[in-house]
């Protein structure tokens, strides 16, 4: 493993004059598993990108040598047929096709006359999914049919079947529970045994102790430093490396001043949209206060997102019923239209799809939840005060962009984020749920988005928080409720807050339910 496979060289890269990556060199070893890590923006993606030929040969300056060879990559299919393979974040998978003709999708078994074979092609699916553990599902199915964690895996099968040598897996576990995460680092691991040599871009810093050899630190588009398996790699030596500084307590603390009650659920209950026999939200109570931040805990396919839907204007589910107070007094919220104007806000899981528009300005994201009621009179939109709103939230927050007019889409994972939470600030709500708030974006982000959040309770607001990361729940919640099988499993307060704990109350419930 001492031989390098890819070196790249004094790499540049500008957009609209801004340098996103500035006379970066970076290099990975023959067979091991490279990791790449940096803040949102640091230029990770770019780079990686640049090495697959979505940016272009001539859109860059500096070198990429691959296997001891100047190349000059110009598309995807240019790198692949050096076997050079990306799996992007957002994964592309054709949702309706089968999963043996996604495994195939532009690398398909056919004839010299371009006519498929079909008896082959399953043939070659079954042996490859079997590679990655999913030898018993029907090649057959849709592949929207699937989870995300299997999804991920059917990205790697596709990149096997183009005789990878190279592969570079960018955010593969950003959407992933714990155990479908760490069955895809045990695969990464597998090929690796198998000769693939793998760079994986990622913010779960304790993924990275587990599966990488080398890490390679880069910050404001500069490489800082790469540390071997041998440095021993520590999470705090990868963040100070990351954002220029030790962050000593990764929870900016917080004066607890909770006031009177503002939001009051129930005996909730909801049916799912498709099955109405099919009950996903079972007579949840909860409550939150002023000034408080209460967290929802609970594993994969609890019914969190499905109850905060749900109660952000009837959303998602069907056969709702229960009660909401919001300030002492019932309501009833038939629509995000009529919970935006009950001073309600929530912030999806997923911002690309159901939290931004990708291909709009900063400006129009942010106002877009609010321009019929702050920005409008008469139906006519008053820009000068929209401006002026997009200007003072984006310095507010410290939106790293050019300007207000820059696309959404270009800006890196934590300023989309802080955008959505633009949208709901300016809104006034005085409760806010917000369902993974921190998902994909870097520890330094992080901290900004915690602070933000430290602020609105702060400043009156009851805040709800959705998470993933059990860490965060208990970093940042004055309260929990835990979730499970779409009932109230436990509560549990600050004192009173732990993984084991929050665990304890999951198990309980399952016995239960199971007796």
């Amino acid at each position: 493993m001492s031989d390098i496979i890819l070196k790249m060289n004094h790499i540049t890269k500008e957009f609209s004059g801004v340098k996103a990556l500035d006379d970066m060199n970076f290099q990975v070893k023959r067979g091991e598993i490279h990791a790449l890590c940096g803040e949102n923006g640091a230029g990770k993606s770019t780079l990686m990108n640049i090495l697959s030929g979505v940016y272009p040969y001539g859109s860059y300056s500096g070198d990429v040598v691959y296997n001891g060879q100047k190349c000059q990559f110009h598309n995807i299919k240019d790198s692949e047929s050096k076997g050079i393979v990306i799996i992007h974040q957002e994964l592309a998978l054709s949702p309706y096709l089968s999963i043996a003709e996604n495994i195939f999708l532009g690398n398909e078994v056919a004839s010299s006359a371009g006519v498929i074979n079909w008896t082959k092609t399953a043939q070659k699916a079954k042996e490859m999914l079997a590679m990655v553990g999913l030898e018993k599902e029907n090649i057959n199915a849709p592949v929207n049919s699937l989870g995300v964690g299997k999804q991920q895996l059917i990205e790697i099968v596709k990149a096997l079947g183009k005789k990878v040598d190279l592969l570079i897996l960018d955010e593969p576990t950003a959407a992933l529970n714990d155990e479908e995460s760490r069955q895809l680092l045990d695969i990464m691991l597998q090929l690796k045994e198998r000769g693939i040599t793998c760079i994986i871009i990622s913010h779960k810093l304790n993924e990275l102790s587990y599966v990488a050899d080398s890490i390679t630190i880069i910050r404001d588009g500069k490489t800082i430093e790469t540390l071997d398996k041998e440095d021993k790699f520590t999470e705090d030596r990868i963040i100070k490396g990351m954002v220029g500084r030790e962050i000593t307590n990764r929870y900016p603390p917080r004066e607890s001043n909770v006031g009177d009650l503002v939001f009051e659920v129930k005996n909730w209950n909801v049916y799912h949209p498709n099955d109405e026999h099919r009950q996903v939200i079972k007579d949840i109570s909860l409550q939150v206060r002023a000034g408080e931040v209460v967290g929802l805990a609970g594993l994969m396919g609890a019914g969190r997102t499905e109850l905060a839907m749900s109660l952000f204007g009837k959303s998602y589910g069907q056969k709702i019923s229960g009660q909401v107070f919001i300030k002492g007094t019932e309501v009833n919220m038939r629509s995000p239209r009529e919970a935006i104007e009950n001073k309600v806000a929530y912030v999806s899981e997923d911002r690309k799809t159901a939290g931004l528009i990708a291909i709009d300005d900063i400006k129009n994201n942010m106002t877009l939840a609010a321009l019929r009621d702050f920005f409008s009179k008469k139906g006519v939109i008053n820009k000068n005060e929209e401006i002026l709103t997009a200007k003072k939230y984006m310095k507010l927050i410290n939106i790293k962009a050019n300007s207000i007019e820059q696309k959404v889409g270009s800006l890196s994972g934590g300023n989309q984020q802080k955008v959505v939470l633009a949208k709901w600030m300016i809104t006034e709500p005085d409760i806010l749920i917000l369902d993974e708030p921190t998902r994909g974006i870097d520890v330094g982000a992080k901290y900004e988005i915690y602070s933000i959040i430290n602020d609105l309770a702060k400043a009156g607001k009851a805040v709800i928080i959705i998470s993933s990361e059990m860490p965060e729940i208990i970093g940042m919640c004055d309260r929990v409720y835990v979730i499970n099988e779409g009932q109230i499993a436990g509560e549990l307060g600050k004192e009173d807050l732990s993984q084991e704990n929050i665990m304890m109350n999951i198990v309980a419930h399952n016995g239960k339910e199971n007796k």
